[in-house]
């Protein structure tokens, strides 16, 4: 019984670490410590995730989701004349 639910843990973190919308999750999250940590620097304590996130909500997501959007239009096109170079 052990073994079976070591072995559905496994395929789970599988399914999460191929999942691309378990990369993004963890892309932005990243992204809103990084910001939690600039502002609590500028602000000499902690200013608590909530309020990081939120602030970062507010004055940057929207502008870090069409990056990324763009960096993956990149990647993809990158791949296709790969594979097309491939191909030849």
């Amino acid at each position: 019984m052990v073994c079976e639910e070591k072995k559905e843990v496994s395929v789970n973190e599988d399914r999460l670490k191929h999942s691309k919308l378990y990369q993004e999750f963890l892309a932005e999250r990243e992204e809103i410590l990084k910001h939690k940590w600039i502002e609590s620097e500028k602000a000499g304590h902690d200013v608590g995730f909530e309020w990081a996130l939120t602030d970062w909500i507010i004055k940057h997501r929207a502008k870090w989701k069409k990056w990324r959007e763009q960096q993956r239009k990149q990647e993809e096109q990158g791949k296709n004349h790969q594979n097309n170079l491939a191909s030849k």
